[in-house]
């Protein structure tokens, strides 16, 4: 199913040229309506005319969350205020929220390229899709919401949480797609066998999963326990929200919307650009957004690019899935360690739950690592000695994976607070 031929099947040529007309008229824009790109630009002796096609790319300016936050709350806008109709912003846990900014028009690229993944996804105007991503500030519930509007599906605008209505829906409305977080939907799992329903009854057959890392191993313990077929949309507010790039139907890497959001892979450490099928950090610039265009936005997302053409007829570059940021990485005792990599491990086994928590800790000056692990309920009343089996099991299969010492913890069923949300992951008691 494609829902713009002429974009998502284009040849690699027409693509770059589509590209760099559009980089082109972005630069001129931003350089002279953003003080803040202006002076970038010129710090690097560049003007507009410098940049020809994404080929200069690599001379322009990065842009970091960092650069949203001092440029709080509008600093980094290039058009008006009355022009821009709708803003959004993240949590802000941390200092100032990062804020976003569309105009009308930009609403509209938005519902268009979540359609597009929408539709790769397998979804029509014939599905029911009940949207558990939260509303609000939060660009995932209304971006979900408007592009499944477009494609003329009935929304169901739940929003996150209130889990046993969000089951009774499922059931009463008969929906066919839910989109959430991939943690999420495994506790909606969770809830349906202790309310003793059986997937199978339910008429869901797709799940729209994203804002959070997730591995294949997890997606595959989601389509056994509900019964359905697992996809990975991504997206950030930054670049626009949900909608930049999706998996089709062969769920070989996510297709990139290209003519509006430009990917780059850079090296992390020194920042040059890397070719395809290199793994490193993946960098946006947006070529079409009005209220706030991003040039070279680094996401700190790590993935690889790959550029053939896929089965489904899709010439669009496609991304892996992303299993790890540059700044959710634990460095332990020298060891670089994703907390998606201690998932994947737990779920190859099978034998716990796929509920776990990272804590790090520093004793006598040497850092520590604990994993607590929710085991299946037939292990909790088993004998100490299958249990401690257990435990020096995933011990050994952790370090000898990882090449880092652990500490195993194995924690009743449903001891790990559960999230409907981002999943919290780590605890490192370093930063403390």
């Amino acid at each position: 199913m494609i829902w713009n031929e002429r974009y998502e099947c284009m040849s690699r040529d027409e693509m770059r040229e589509v590209q760099s007309e559009r980089l082109r008229e972005m630069i001129e824009r931003v350089y002279y309506n953003v003080p803040f790109y202006r002076k970038k630009m010129q710090d690097l002796g560049i003007e507009p005319g410098d940049v020809r096609g994404i080929e200069d790319l690599d001379k322009l300016p990065f842009t970091t969350k960092q650069d949203l936050r001092d440029n709080y709350p509008f600093g980094l806008f290039a058009v008006p205020r009355s022009e821009v109709v709708r803003v959004h912003a993240s949590s802000g846990t941390t200092g100032d929220p990062t804020v976003v900014g569309y105009t009308r028009k930009d609403i509209g690229t938005w519902s268009e390229v979540v359609a597009r993944t929408l539709y790769s996804c397998g979804v029509s105007r014939e599905d029911v899709i009940q949207v558990a991503y939260g509303y609000g500030l939060f660009t995932g519930g209304l971006g979900v919401h408007y592009g499944s509007e477009r494609i003329g599906a009935t929304v169901v605008p739940i929003s996150g949480g209130n889990t046993k209505k969000q089951i009774k829906l499922l059931k009463d409305f008969e929906t066919t797609v839910l989109a959430c977080t991939p943690s999420y939907s495994l506790y909606i799992s969770e809830v349906l066998e202790e309310m003793n329903i059986d997937p199978e009854d339910l008429p869901l057959r797709v799940g729209i999963f994203g804002a959070e890392p997730w591995t294949n191993n997890m997606r595959k313990e989601i389509e056994e326990k509900l019964k359905i077929k697992a996809f990975d949309i991504y997206g950030l507010s930054e670049i626009i929200g949900p909608g930049v790039a999706c998996e089709c139907e062969h769920q070989t890497g996510l297709h990139v919307i290209e003519d509006h959001f430009i990917p780059e892979v850079v090296d992390k450490d020194t920042l040059k650009p890397l070719g395809y099928e290199e793994k490193g950090e993946l960098v946006f610039t947006t070529v079409t957004k009005e209220a706030l265009p991003l040039i070279r936005y680094r996401t700190k997302d790590l993935t690889i690019l790959h550029p053939d053409k896929c089965s489904c007829g899709r010439t669009s570059v496609r991304m892996e899935k992303v299993t790890g940021r540059t700044d959710d990485m634990l460095i332990i005792r020298g060891v670089n360690i994703f907390p998606s990599q201690i998932e994947s491990i737990l779920l190859e086994m099978g034998e716990t739950k796929p509920h776990y928590m990272l804590i790090v800790d520093r004793v006598n000056n040497l850092d520590t690592l604990e994993v607590w692990i929710e085991i299946n309920e037939e292990y909790f009343s088993d004998k100490i000695k299958k249990l401690q089996s257990l435990s020096m099991k995933i011990k050994h299969t952790i370090e000898s994976t990882l090449g880092v010492s652990v500490k195993v913890k194995l924690v009743e069923p449903k001891t790990i607070q559960r999230s409907e949300g981002k999943a919290q992951r780590v605890i490192d008691k370093r930063k403390k």
